[in-house]
């Protein structure tokens, strides 16, 4: 698990990352996301304990960054943005490499478990100058994992990747998931968050908000359901308007966007209520933000209250 304290950290007059207070609960995938230049690669680098924070405090898996780097090391695994690998030699190699100076108890057998997890094994014996940028990403990977870390942080881990390459990681992610790995997910993919994330955090030098994708598209958003009429007319919003359950009504392209309380239960009322007042029905179905309407959202305005466990 993770947890920070008003984590900062400071270069010179400049300040990267701003009182960070967070908690990431073992198991979980959390998915940071922000602009370049956010914070995000640096708070990494703290909770990785590949630097030391300027002021507050940082616990990776029961290890305080500062005082027990090494321990922190050991037990985490971190894939960076830019992997860099020995081009020369073969990707089996490169990870015994990793796995000796991990102490892995087996380095073989870890090295074929990886290799052949994210569909490298054929290529084990060639030499990595001659890998696609997608094929030393895999590799990457699986050198971050070698050690089995408790923890994982993963910088755009389908970054190069083609579609398919990128689905067999997405789904090894779950599978680190359900073996109980918390999975620290730093990624530009907004979609891949909203499938892989339990919660995300949106970070902007300092967390603006920390929640599950569903959880911030109601605070923001609220909840709203399309219906789609074949006979709009001014009457059918003002029917819809006045139901004491709704809390706004929209038209858009034909349709009326509903924003009310608890759907599942009042939309028969809301339909009963159109087809009253004339209205031809055609369909009902939830309108739901994107994760990236609420990314743009708080990016661009946003709010300062986190939700959660973090704050």
């Amino acid at each position: 698990m993770i947890k920070t304290t008003n984590l900062t950290k400071r270069f010179g007059e400049n300040t990267a990352v701003r009182a960070v207070s967070l908690e990431v609960p073992r198991g979980e995938v959390f998915g940071f996301l922000g602009p370049n230049g956010a914070g995000k690669t640096t708070t990494v680098r703290l909770l990785s304990a590949l630097i030391g924070p300027s002021e507050g405090t940082a616990v990776v898996n029961g290890f305080d960054v500062v005082r027990e780097p090494m321990q922190v090391r050991r037990t985490v695994g971190v894939l960076t943005e830019t992997p860099g690998m020995y081009d020369r030699l073969s990707a089996e190699y490169n990870l015994l490499i990793y796995a000796r100076l991990y102490e892995v108890e087996q380095p073989e057998k870890a090295v074929q478990k990886y290799l052949s997890v994210l569909e490298l094994w054929d290529r084990r014996k060639e030499a990595v100058g001659g890998f696609s940028k997608g094929m030393k990403q895999k590799l990457a990977i699986a050198r971050a994992l070698l050690h089995e870390p408790q923890t994982v942080f993963l910088d755009e881990p389908t970054s190069g990747l083609d579609p398919v390459a990128a689905r067999t990681v997405r789904e090894f992610i779950e599978q680190l998931k359900t073996e109980g790995r918390t999975i620290f997910l730093t990624t530009h993919n907004l979609d891949e968050a909203e499938r892989l994330c339990d919660r995300v955090g949106v970070m902007r030098a300092s967390l603006i908000a920390v929640d599950s994708p569903e959880a911030l598209r109601r605070r923001l958003f609220g909840l709203k359901v399309r219906v789609q009429l074949a006979n709009l007319a001014d009457s059918h919003r003002q029917a819809a308007a006045g139901l004491p359950f709704v809390h706004g009504v929209e038209v858009e392209n034909g349709a009326l966007l509903v924003d009310l309380a608890e759907p599942e239960r009042n939309n028969p009322a809301l339909v009963a209520a159109l087809v009253g007042a004339g209205a031809q029905v055609q369909y009902v179905q939830p309108s739901e933000a994107s994760l990236e309407d609420v990314y743009m959202q708080l990016v661009n305005g946003g709010e300062a209250q986190p939700a959660g466990r973090g704050k």
